[in-house]
């Protein structure tokens, strides 16, 4: 099952882009930006799904280098 996140920038809090992960992602796991900037998770958030959807949010927080 594929994990649809948001990548988030740490140090202004807007969202970056939307990816897809083979598996749930976790602190530390690096993977390229669709720039081809490569970036490591910082955070990653897990939110509560809305009442009567089944998606839950994920949100991946990443400091990118400039």
């Amino acid at each position: 099952m594929s994990i649809k996140a948001t990548i988030m920038n740490a140090a202004s809090g807007q969202p970056i882009q939307k990816h897809l992960f083979g598996r749930m992602p976790f602190v530390g796991t690096a993977f390229y930006l669709e720039n081809g900037e490569r970036v490591t998770a910082q955070r990653v958030d897990v939110g509560k799904p809305e009442p009567g959807k089944f998606a839950t949010p994920v949100d991946v927080w990443v400091t990118r280098k400039a």
